[in-house]
């Protein structure tokens, strides 16, 4: 009676298995939406030069590429959807899109929220440009986390962290346009601008007069991924393999070489 009862037990243990198994083969992932759809939805950022818009009114940038280059593999149209960045995390939950390519640096509280893929960028970071008129020239790292500094940084991004982090001292402005902080940078309205590798060095390239990089390496290292939401093997799987052929054939190098380790494409960011 004692085994019939443990047989019975393992029966249903094995149906309910069963039955799990088929519901969640039922599901339908991401990666089968979009194919069958015929369209990937990607969320987006506004970044220079991740993505923005250029002169003719088109999105461009690194993550386009990416994005363009993932559609095109996978057989279907790619619809970028320009979100706002404090808000792209709950637009990807509710469905807005099927994906976040927007150089989102992986953290713990994020990671939380949403899975992030293998990263496909690994050379960026946080990094700090500084108005000549307002900061001294032999700044240090400590020198600058001083209550007499006024630190811009974009709403919603790991800038606002790095920022608290390095200089808890100092007075943070958060802004949702990045075109504002280098503005406000500029006109000396604010010290410093803390950002995401490389537009510091750019910004100090192209005003040389007027700004330049205080500190000899960068606040910190970042790692890049492509934002999904939780529960979906399938979709991962494909997109982790697909970084990993790209990396192995220098798509990815190639790009970021171009988009961040060059300025070929100044000339086509709006004004």
């Amino acid at each position: 009676m004692h085994a019939l009862s443990k047989t019975g037990a393992a029966l249903i243990a094995l149906l309910t298995l069963g039955i799990a198994s088929a519901t969640l083969a039922d599901e339908k992932s991401t990666l089968d939406t979009i194919v069958e759809r015929g369209t990937m939805r990607v969320g987006v950022g506004s970044f220079v030069p991740w993505s923005f818009r250029s002169k003719e009114g088109k999105y461009i940038g690194f993550e386009v590429d990416v994005a363009t280059k993932l559609a095109e593999d996978m057989g279907v149209k790619l619809e970028l959807v320009p979100t706002a960045w404090d808000g792209i995390i709950p637009a990807l939950l509710a469905g807005k899109f099927d994906v976040i390519i927007g150089g989102m640096t992986v953290t713990p509280k994020r990671n939380l929220k949403i899975n992030f893929t293998d990263s496909y960028h690994t050379e960026l970071g946080q990094d700090v440009v500084a108005n000549r008129a307002k900061v001294p020239a032999d700044a240090t790292r400590e020198s600058l986390n001083s209550p007499k500094y006024t630190i811009g940084v974009r709403r919603g991004s790991t800038a606002v962290d790095a920022a608290k982090k390095h200089f808890p001292l100092a007075t943070l402005r958060q802004y949702d346009d990045e075109a504002v902080i280098r503005q406000e940078v500029l006109a000396g309205n604010v010290d410093m601008w803390v950002t995401s590798a490389p537009k510091p060095a750019f910004l100090a390239a192209d005003e040389p007069d007027a700004t330049f990089l205080p500190l000899k390496e960068k606040l910190s290292q970042s790692y890049v991924g492509f934002g999904l939401r939780k529960g979906d093997f399938d979709t991962m799987n494909f997109f982790n393999n697909w970084i990993a052929i790209n990396k192995e054939e220098g798509f990815l190098q190639e790009r970021a070489k171009y988009w961040f380790g060059s300025r070929a494409w100044k000339d086509q960011v709006a004004e």
